[in-house]
């Protein structure tokens, strides 16, 4: 009985999607009869996205956005790995397609993946994910080690999370070359704060090579 009833919510929550789909089409053609003629001539995006995958942090709503104004990126902590070639490829896409002139890494504080980071439990085929943040927590841990309160700590790793991330995103040739070639490119990084719907921007901005470690740039 509780299996049937468990199938019965499943199915549920499925057609409760196709329904909320079919509600979404009907209000906006009430609204504009042209909306999605429009909308399938294509994109042009003038902002990438690099968010977290958690369901809580949807871009185009957090930031008021309408389909179309911002190509995003999502994975598990807003992560930027120099051998993703997902990432790579849909920062290429958008800065050398789309010709976006801004990117955005955005955190949340409260992030599942930074706190399963900073504890010792094995999560499984994620662990080799985390590695990556726990390499931020090993470049930062003379800062975080004096942090005695854990959601004060949790919360400045996801900010330098963030921050090491942009400057991942900098050291790329992708974004190299764009500056090279005199396109106008930004790379920033912001933390969504749940309990608010607050974006605290933490003034990380890069628009330039200028300020990157010599061994990290292309001549």
């Amino acid at each position: 009985m509780c299996a049937k009833t468990d199938n019965n919510s499943s199915q549920i929550i499925y057609e409760s999607l196709l329904e909320g789909n079919r509600k979404f089409v009907a209000e906006t053609l009430q609204n504009d009869p042209q909306y999605f003629e429009k909308l399938a001539n294509g994109q042009k995006p003038p902002v990438l996205w690099i968010g977290c995958a958690d369901s809580r942090v949807p871009a185009n709503q957090i930031t008021n956005t309408a389909p179309g104004e911002v190509f995003v990126h999502r994975n598990i902590a807003n992560v930027v790995v120099h051998s993703d070639m997902n990432m790579l490829s849909v920062l290429d896409y958008a800065v050398n397609i789309l010709e976006v002139q801004h990117v955005i890494v955005c955190g949340h504080y409260g992030c599942g993946g930074v706190i399963a980071a900073l504890g010792n439990d094995e999560n499984g085929l994620v662990d080799n994910w985390l590695r990556h943040i726990k390499d931020v927590y090993r470049l930062h841990e003379a800062e975080l080690d004096v942090i005695t309160d854990q959601k004060t700590k949790t919360d400045r790793l996801v900010e330098l999370n963030v921050m090491e991330n942009v400057n991942n995103l900098t050291a790329t040739s992708i974004v190299q070359n764009a500056w090279k070639n005199g396109k106008d490119l930004s790379v920033h990084g912001w933390v969504y704060t749940l309990t608010t719907g607050f974006i605290n921007d933490l003034k990380v901005s890069v628009k330039s090579n200028d300020h990157i470690k010599e061994v990290f740039k292309f001549k």
